[in-house]
C-alpha cells in the first residue's frame, strides 16, 4: 500500500537532493528553483528530496526553507512525490519544520538524529517517535553521521521500521558494509521498508545489494545519467549499470575543483553542482549560501570542461 497519496511503498528509484538556487543577495531563486524541478521531472526521476545536505538546510532561514518547500511542491504539481527534510538539532525545532512541511503538502518527511550533543540510542529512538507521532507523514531518517556526529544504530533502525515509525532510510553513512547487512536484517521485518543510498558513486552496487534507489547530489547535474543507471539495474543489466557509474564517478571529479587551502569541501561540491546548473542554463546564479566561499574563475573553467567531457555542454 502507499504511505501516502503519492508516495509508494517502498519508495525507489532516483530521488535527486535538490540545491536551492539563490540570488546575489542570497534570497532564495524561486524560477530557478521552479526550472531545477520541471527539469528534474523531464528527467524520469521518482521522487524530489528538498533541504538536504545539498539543499544546504543547514545554511537556511526558517522562512528560506518554507519558500523552498512551498515552490518545489508548486512546481511539482503532484507529479512526483516531495520529501521534505526538517533537519534541526532537538526534537522541538524539528517538530516545528515538520509541521511547516506537512502544511505545505510535503509527501514524506526526512530526519537526522538529534545533534550538537551526542545523544544515546534511546533517545534518537524517542526523537523519531515523537516526530512521527506529531506529524501524520511518512517519515525517513537520515544517517549522516559525518554532519550529526552520531551514526545511527542498525538496532534502532529495525526496532523503528517494525513498528512503523520508519518509512525508510536515506543512508550517507559512506559504510556500505553495514548498510548491506542491515538491508538483510530489514527484509525480515518490513517488506515495505524503503532503504535510499546516498553513496552516488557505488549506486550499482547498493542496488544489487538490495538498495531501493538513490539520493545523488550530482543527479542536479546529471538527473538522466542517474535514472539510465537504476533502469540499467532494475532490468539486470550489470555491465551496462556500471559503465554509467563508471561515467558519473568521472563527472563527479566536478567536487573537487575547490582548493582545499582556500575552502571547505562543502563550498567546493555544493559550489560545483551550483556553477554546473548555471553553465548548463537551469538556474541565474551559482552563489552559495554563506559562509560558504565561493569558486573562482579556474575552478568554474574546470567545471565546465568536465560537463563537456561529460556530453553535457
Amino acid at each position: 500500500m502507499p504511505l501516502h497519496p503519492r508516495l509508494p511503498a517502498p519508495l525507489g528509484g532516483v530521488v535527486p537532493p535538490l540545491c536551492t538556487p539563490l540570488t546575489d543577495a542570497g534570497r532564495v531563486d524561486t524560477r530557478s528553483l521552479a526550472a531545477l524541478t520541471e527539469r528534474l521531472a523531464d528527467a524520469g526521476v521518482d521522487g524530489l528530496f528538498v533541504l538536504g545536505s545539498t539543499g544546504e538546510a543547514a545554511y537556511l532561514s526558517d522562512a528560506q526553507r518554507r519558500t523552498v518547500i512551498e515552490t518545489v511542491v508548486e512546481a511539482a504539481r503532484g507529479r512526483l512525490p516531495v520529501l521534505a527534510g526538517v533537519i534541526d538539532m532537538a526534537t522541538a525545532r524539528v517538530l516545528d519544520h515538520a509541521r511547516t512541511a506537512h502544511g505545505l503538502g510535503a509527501d514524506g518527511i526526512v530526519a537526522t538524529a538529534p545533534f550538537y550533543t551526542r545523544t544515546h540510542p534511546a533517545e534518537i529512538a524517542d526523537h523519531f517517535t515523537r516526530l512521527r507521532k506529531a506529524v501524520d507523514l511518512p517519515l525517513f531518517a537520515y544517517d549522516i553521521p559525518m554532519a550529526v556526529h552520531t551514526k545511527l544504530p542498525a538496532g534502532t533502525v529495525l526496532a523503528l521500521a517494525a513498528d512503523g515509525v520508519l518509512a525508510g532510510l536515506k543512508d550517507s553513512s559512506g559504510d556500505d558494509g553495514a548498510l548491506r547487512r542491515l538491508i538483510i536484517r530489514l527484509r525480515a521485518v518490513n517488506e515495505e521498508f524503503s532503504v535510499l543510498t546516498g553513496s552516488e558513486l557505488s549506486v550499482d552496487g547498493a542496488l544489487l545489494a538490495g538498495a531501493h534507489g538513490v539520493v545523488p547530489g550530482l543527479g542536479n547535474v546529471d538527473p538522466a545519467g542517474y535514472v539510465r543507471l537504476y533502469a540499467h539495474a532494475k532490468a539486470g543489466r550489470w555491465g551496462a549499470a556500471a559503465a554509467e557509474q563508471d561515467r558519473l564517478a568521472a563527472l563527479f571529479s566536478l567536487t573537487d575543483v575547490g582548493d582545499e587551502a582556500d575552502m571547505g569541501r562543502s563550498s567546493s561540491a555544493l559550489g560545483a553542482f551550483k556553477a554546473a546548473l548555471y553553465l548548463l542554463g537551469v538556474i541565474d546564479c551559482p552563489a552559495t549560501a554563506a559562509p560558504q566561499l565561493p569558486l573562482d574563475d579556474a575552478a568554474i573553467r574546470t567545471v565546465r570542461r568536465l560537463l563537456e567531457e561529460a556530453g553535457l555542454l
